[in-house]
């Protein structure tokens, strides 16, 4: 008694939290695609099994497709797929299509409403959800509902293997024709190549880089280069500039008493010349006179 209870106040504390609560858990982990929109539930939904299928099972009493498999909640919506653990919060972005999905007959709405499984009367069972979440696994591991009257169709022989696969086929052919599917594959394949995009601008980004680089590089050695050069003609300029003027006094000083020896030796000539001239003159006069006196005398 105290366990029912307190169930029945867990299931009303859930559904008494407010949409904008369940809204703030629905974060996908795909980054830019979005989430379908709530399903509000009065009380957690019950759930039939579809026939032909292997433990695939269906809210049935609402407008949008939602599928219970293999321990989770499916839901198409704009042409993809989202998946969560519970059936009314928590949805993520599921990248492929379900394997469950193909085997799942596109008219079973009809088949539901008139009870009509191929011709068969369809004795569908209502499954709540509790009882769903205790026995699945079970279920699925005994093929449950397809060895009880076969999904509950009235004298009804389930399809052979290779009619399935043909059926399975088809289906998937219909599903991918789809405008909404169509829409979401060809924006599948641009995220795809997005990375790849991405990756080559990069490598043509780092290429441009590398060549400039090596282009600044070849400019650099080539200043430096230059720069070398001019120094060294600036060097030999110097050099070529410096000798006349560093020679030129040594061949001055050089110079000056090969030219000044002449003079000094005409000089030297010229005046001892004229000198022993006078004194000859003199003697000559004076071997003339007569000893003793001048002129003036012996006159």
């Amino acid at each position: 008694m105290k366990k029912s209870v307190l169930a029945a106040v867990l299931l009303a504390l859930a559904i008494a939290v407010p949409v904008p609560a369940k809204a703030g858990v629905n974060v996908s982990v795909n980054i830019g695609i979005p989430l379908p929109p709530m399903i509000v539930f009065g009380s957690a939904p019950e759930v039939l099994v579809i026939p032909d299928t292997i433990g695939v099972y269906v809210v049935p009493d609402i407008e949008a497709d939602l599928f219970f498999w293999d321990g989770y909640w499916w839901r198409p919506w704009d042409g993809r797929w989202y998946r969560s653990h519970y059936y009314n919060r928590g949805w993520t972005y599921y990248s492929s299509v379900p394997n469950f999905y193909y085997d799942v007959d596109p008219g079973w709405r009809v088949s539901y409403r008139d009870r009509n499984w191929y011709g068969h009367q369809w004795n569908y069972q209502r499954i709540p959800n509790r009882q769903l979440q205790q026995n699945w696994k079970n279920w699925d591991r005994t093929r449950h509902w397809e060895k009880r009257g076969t999904w509950g169709v009235q004298s009804y022989r389930p399809r052979p293997t290779q009619q399935r696969r043909e059926l399975r086929k088809q289906r998937q052919t219909q599903y991918q024709q789809r405008p909404e599917v169509r829409r979401h594959l060809e924006q599948r394949r641009e995220q795809q190549r997005a990375p790849q995009k991405r990756q080559e601008q990069q490598r043509q980004q780092q290429l441009r880089q590398n060549q400039e680089r090596q282009q600044q590089q070849r400019q650099q050695k080539d200043r430096q280069h230059q720069e070398k050069q001019q120094q060294h003609r600036q060097q030999q300029d110097r050099q070529q500039g410096h000798r006349p003027e560093a020679q030129q006094p040594q061949r001055q000083q050089q110079g000056q008493p090969h030219a000044q020896q002449p003079q000094r030796q005409q000089q030297e000539h010229s005046q001892p010349r004229g000198r022993g001239q006078q004194g000859e003159g003199q003697h000559q006069r004076s071997e003339g006179r007569p000893e003793g006196g001048n002129g003036d005398h012996r006159r």
